[in-house]
């Protein structure tokens, strides 16, 4: 039996899980683990910062943390968070006597004996580990009886635009997918003294507005014409800690430890925050270039993002949908809400619309006869089926998928959607054998994936595979935006079989290596290593409606020493591609290594590397290099230059423009804005939400199938 999924909302999808969906609880949250039926007392965070800075196409999140021991006996700290998507973590300080020592990458299991050893030796120690793609896992030793720790790490990540607007999630909510870790373990997500967080925008395209959905009392400034600020805070009302300089938090903390449990936490680590932006109407399709070159170095790193403005036409002929739903166990407690969701979903069927439902736990199951028109009666009646189950069970997502995929008709248009926490369980679970089916169909596989514990490199893989999307949805998202990118992506054309070539200057390690589909107002970012500089001519082309189409453009590769973290961002996306094809291909000692071998270059947190923190003598006595220190002391040097800089301007192709259209997005033309719908979601969707304790606030290839069983289905 599946254990309950976290607070998370199945916020979903055109024609499919609307805004019924908005009324679950809170399980499980980013927080201090604790052995369940231990005697040994319970450490607390003491406080919790966050600081985000959006910038030239990529995010970097810095996140503090203080743990304190209010018991008389020395305790190990175990604190665990939510991988963050597409979110590559290079940096890891832990304070010890009061100054920071920057981690090293080295092995896992060369971490794991490290941290045993100094630990055993009752020496300071700190790791931080990756748990497969659910959890970051951060261990300390010791926190002092009646003291603190403290600790910070830093993640960087791509920011993409989706239809003018962007999104950025602070991850907290734990998807609570692992049984075995659940019945273990217990969590402790509240922060006692202080909590902030603060994002800043900085960017020459023209911003609109700001909105965090799930927070009516954050604090949106407008800085400048390119900059903006969100920030959150609280702290409880004792607090002295939270009151004095960063460098003297700690020490001033010392003094007061009666304080700990004379107010109420000042946060609950237990929903993510999301915060939105909606770019101006009317902004030009774009390419964008982000370089960086050392001096007196050949090779450089760029990152290119395509924001096209194409012609995808809408589709109005009648179209078939399959509904594949989980109903296992981890639905107990929203069951209800999904198929209020479902009912909105399907009186947006047109009359010429067909519809077949799949629901799937232990097993699959057809709802429906095959397909079904949708009417009124048919959408009643299988309502009426569905109202009468009961979620339970485990989660055989291979059987929902075969199913869906079985039966389709080659004359008409065909969408799969697919909403579950996609962690298979029973049955055949291997990530290879969801590839290998999904070659014998050609069928797009929309996935929607609920919540930070979802297997997303399977969902994600599975989307691509097939030519289709996936979107990940949060608790804290804004449902009906996340609808309308849906919608807007399943209703129009797309441009199939993308591809991008770039000439006239050298270039190579370029990833992702095949795309695949681009959908309405998606982006397109590329990564890779250039030489020299010059004129380049980039090409994207693709096929739109069985088409071809070319869009072409030329512009200088300028170099720039203002971007370091670039690097790791194009070592994190290569270390993706060769994850997707071990997944495809399975996995070999070969592939495995060369993933290792990047994230120990680049400074990188995967499920092969760790990250560890010792005495600098200890780095020494194990022949540890400090090269991670050098890094991120050279990208703390570019950050701060960059801060004290004019905006940069990225875009490349303004004297050949790539594009002639605009870019889409839902406002302008007289079309209701996202802004305005958003403000409709109180109006159509009740929440029911734990108050906040702040009170101010593959690259997967997909191979040529010459099988004669392959099934040839028009697709969406």
């Amino acid at each position: 039996m599946k254990t309950l999924l976290s607070f998370i909302k199945l916020a979903w999808v055109a024609v499919v899980i609307t805004l019924g969906l908005c009324n679950f609880n809170s399980a499980f949250a980013a927080g201090l683990l604790t052995p369940n039926n231990s005697a040994l007392p319970e450490l607390q965070i003491s406080e919790h910062h966050v600081d985000v800075v959006i910038e030239n196409g990529y995010a970097i999140t810095k996140v503090e943390q203080v743990f304190f021991n209010p018991n008389n006996q020395d305790l190990e700290a175990l604190y665990s968070f939510p991988v963050p998507e597409k979110a590559s973590l290079g940096e890891f300080v832990y304070y010890i006597d009061g100054t920071p020592v920057m981690g090293e990458v080295v092995t896992q299991q060369k971490a794991d004996s490290l941290y045993e050893q100094e630990k055993q030796a009752g020496r300071d120690v700190a790791k931080t580990s990756q748990n497969s793609f659910k959890t970051f896992e951060t261990q300390v030793y010791p926190v002092r009886a009646n003291n603190y720790v403290r600790i910070h790490l830093t993640y960087i990540q791509p920011v993409h635009i989706d239809t003018s607007i962007g999104r950025y999630v602070y991850p907290l909510e734990n998807g609570g997918v692992d049984e075995q870790e659940l019945n273990f373990w217990s969590y402790k997500d509240s922060v006692e003294h202080a909590f902030s967080f603060n994002l800043l925008y900085r960017s020459a395209y023209p911003v609109e507005q700001f909105r965090l959905p799930s927070i009516a009392n954050a604090q949106i400034k407008q800085l400048s014409q390119y900059e903006w600020m969100v920030s959150l805070s609280n702290q409880s009302g004792n607090s002295a800690a939270s009151m004095v300089d960063e460098g003297q938090r700690t020490a001033a903390a010392k003094a007061q430890p009666q304080l700990q449990a004379q107010s109420a936490p000042a946060y609950q680590l237990n929903e993510d925050i999301v915060v939105y932006w909606r770019l101006q109407d009317g902004l030009p399709g774009s390419v964008d270039l982000v370089t960086h070159k050392q001096p007196g170095k050949d090779k450089g790193t760029f990152m290119m993002t395509f924001t096209p403005g194409m012609d995808l036409a809408p589709i109005h002929n009648g179209s078939d949908w399959v509904f594949v739903l989980d109903y296992s166990g981890s639905m107990n407690g929203k069951y209800s809400a999904m198929v209020d969701g479902v009912r909105k979903g399907l009186d947006k069927l047109r009359h010429d619309d067909r519809f077949k439902i799949i629901i799937f736990n232990d097993n699959a199951h057809m709802l429906t006869s095959g397909f079904i028109n949708a009417t009124a009666e048919n959408v009643n009646q299988q309502l009426s089926r569905l109202d009468a189950m009961q979620p339970g069970g485990s989660t055989h997502l291979y059987d929902g998928v075969s199913m869906a995929l079985k039966e389709l008709d080659s004359d008409r248009p065909t969408a799969v959607l697919l909403v579950t926490d996609g962690v298979a369980n029973v049955g055949v679970t291997q990530k290879k054998a969801f590839y290998r089916l999904l070659e014998q169909y050609d069928v797009r596989l929309f996935t929607f994936i609920m919540g930070n514990s979802a297997d997303r490199p399977l969902l994600q893989g599975m989307a691509k595979l097939s030519n289709g999307f996936a979107m990940n949805v949060s608790n804290s998202d804004d449902i009906v935006g996340q609808i309308m990118q849906a919608s807007s992506k399943l209703t129009h054309q797309a441009m199939r079989d993308v591809h991008v070539k770039i000439s006239g200057i050298k270039v190579n390690n370029q990833t992702p290596e095949q795309i695949g589909s681009v959908y309405r107002g998606q982006q397109l970012i590329v990564f890779g290593h250039y030489y020299g500089q010059g004129k380049a001519n980039v090409e994207v082309s693709g096929k739109i409606a069985g088409q071809k189409t070319t869009f072409n453009t030329s512009f200088d590769f300028n170099d720039s020493e203002q971007n370091p973290e670039l690097k790791r961002l194009w070592a994190f996306a290569s270390i993706e591609a060769l994850q997707d094809k071990m997944d495809y291909l399975g996995a070999d000692k070969d592939s495995e290594q060369a993933v290792t071998d990047l994230a120990l270059e680049y400074g990188l947190v995967t499920p092969y590397t760790s990250m560890i923190v010792m005495r600098d003598e200890q780095f020494a006595a194990h022949n540890i290099e400090r090269r991670n220190k050098n890094r991120v002391e050279n990208e703390y040097k570019a950050r701060d230059q960059r801060k004290h800089a004019a905006v940069s301007h990225n875009r490349v192709d303004q004297q050949k423009p790539m594009y002639k259209k605009s870019r889409p997005s839902f406002g302008g033309g007289g079309s209701t804005s996202m802004i305005t719908v958003v403000v409709l979601l109180g109006l159509l969707c009740s929440r029911s939400r734990p108050a906040h304790a702040s009170a101010t606030t593959a690259n997967a290839p997909r191979a040529k199938s010459t099988e004669p069983n392959k099934q040839s289905i028009r697709v969406i």
